[in-house]
């Protein structure tokens, strides 16, 4: 085998966990897990979510491993492994692009996160809170491509640099510091006055809030924030040591998945209730402007502002990364197996994929929003596509398992 072709692998279980728990833990977890469980009954949301994630969940991520591990490919490969049915390769190539698809337009929304994180190194409060902030940035042109760019690359060069020396490296370090993180924010958000209602939402389940709406959107961000049925998993499990119990592992992975997702409800929920009162409900459901509207507000209004808004940012900047780093990793191990290409050779295709799918995105709500697909822009389209991809490829793992 050539040396730049061999395949790579964890050290350890640490670092299997960690890289995976990163996959794992993303924006998913941060904005969109807090403002579902909002959305769809607080308690009982996160009651539901909890025990789909222990089942079928924890099912669904033990499966990709061992496929992973077993056949040491990653999607395509491994998939044809166990079936020359058409079905079957064809569940494999799709668990293969979808990283491919979200990778670029992931790393657009990993920008934002970039520059508010720059904007509470720098800039006035008042300013980064106010209603025009935002909608500026987002449809400037040049900002928005500058700190897609300046995120992507940083992905690029973490890839570049292999799965121990790069992924590995880069996770034992961002998922403890996110952990503090997380706690600290949490903790903050729960002492703030008339937070402890906002607490009682989240965590005492009141089943008069229950639909089957409940479920449905349950299920949709357990596949979302445990990356199932995007190819991370059976990657990540064909760089894992065949004396490393995958039962230990994957439920160590779900466990720290979903107390990250806890944690962010934690960090927002309680903060929305303080300064919103009667009108949290609403404010909650307001989806990504959660965290690019309304938390900035809340933080301007806070004793400590500046530092839990860098704080935060910074934690969600981290959870961005490891995330799509892993999307990357899974893109580039398919090439390396499918097409005998190199490390380089692969980070550089999807880095060119990145730029011009990720340009697209950065552009579609400023120069290119009069260019609309089925009538979205083109970062709402890629994330639709995405999302529908997922719900066909699920279904074949039942050939593979």
């Amino acid at each position: 085998m050539n040396e730049h072709n061999k395949r790579g692998s964890f050290t350890g279980k640490i670092g299997f966990v960690l890289a995976a728990a990163g996959a794992s833990v993303g924006l998913g977890n941060i904005w969109r897990f807090p403002y579902l469980a909002a959305k769809y009954g607080g308690g009982v949301f996160l009651l539901v979510y909890i025990l789909l994630a222990m089942t079928f969940g924890y099912t669904m991520i033990i499966a990709e491993t061992v496929i992973g591990r077993a056949s040491g490919k990653s999607p395509v490969s491994a998939f044809q492994m166990y079936s020359k049915n058409r079905f079957m390769i064809f569940g494999g190539w799709l668990n293969a692009i979808i990283p491919i698809l979200i990778v670029p337009y992931y790393s657009v929304i990993g920008g934002w996160v970039a520059k508010y994180l720059y904007a509470y190194l720098t800039q006035p409060l008042e300013i980064i809170a106010s209603d025009t902030f935002f909608t500026e940035f987002i449809t400037s042109g040049f900002s928005s491509e500058f700190w897609f760019l300046v995120f992507s690359a940083f992905v690029l060069i973490i890839i570049f640099m292999g799965v121990q020396n790069g992924i590995e490296r880069v996770s034992r370090i961002m998922m403890p510091v996110l952990v503090v993180l997380a706690f600290i924010i949490a903790g903050y958000s729960i002492l703030l006055p008339g937070a402890i209602e906002g607490v009682k939402y989240f965590l005492i389940p009141d089943f008069s809030r229950f639909s089957w709406m409940t479920v449905v959107s349950a299920m949709g961000q357990m596949f979302y924030s445990l990356s199932i049925a995007m190819g991370i998993l059976i990657t990540f499990g064909s760089y894992m040591k065949k004396d490393i119990s995958i039962e230990d592992s994957t439920i160590q992975v779900e466990i720290f998945d979903t107390a990250i997702a806890i944690l962010a409800g934690l960090m927002i929920i309680p903060a929305v209730f303080s300064f919103s009162g009667a009108s949290a409900g609403e404010t909650l459901k307001a989806g990504p402007s959660l965290m690019f509207v309304t938390m900035p507000k809340i933080f301007a209004e806070m004793a400590y502002g500046r530092f839990i808004g860098i704080l935060f940012f910074l934690l969600v900047l981290f959870a961005a990364l490891t995330s799509a780093i892993a999307l990357s990793e899974a893109a580039v191990s398919t090439f390396a197996d499918e097409f005998g290409w190199s490390r380089k050779t692969g980070t550089a295709f999807l880095g060119i994929v990145m730029i011009l799918l990720g340009t697209l995105s950065c552009l579609g709500y400023g120069p290119l929003s009069f260019i609309t697909l089925i009538g979205m822009p083109f970062l709402d389209f890629f994330d639709f596509l995405t999302l529908s991809l997922i719900h066909i490829s699920e279904p074949t793992r039942r050939y593979a398992i």
